[in-house]
């Protein structure tokens, strides 16, 4: 069977888990081989998971929270008149 995009789509995240069968896998790798938009989802999967696996912390700077409240009160106030007109 050649497998298509979707094909290979719907079975991305067995692949980098390394949980398709063999005869699957081999398929995949030589559908990667020629096709560059699947292989840039692959690599865009993989530092997706990347990141999230991050546990990193950032600390925001300080005063941030409160800025951001003030700034999204004002946004809301502002925009009820036209919430109103509705």
């Amino acid at each position: 069977m050649k497998l298509n995009c979707k094909h290979v789509w719907e079975h991305i995240s067995e692949f980098i888990d390394g949980s398709v069968d063999a005869q699957l896998r081999a398929e995949i790798e030589r559908h990667l081989e020629h096709c560059e938009i699947c292989s840039a989802i692959l690599d865009s999967t993989r530092n997706i998971l990347i990141l999230t696996a991050d546990d990193r912390t950032f600390e925001l700077p300080v005063g941030f929270s409160e800025r951001l409240h003030e700034r999204l009160k004002k946004e809301i106030e502002g925009s009820e008149p036209e919430l109103k007109k509705k």
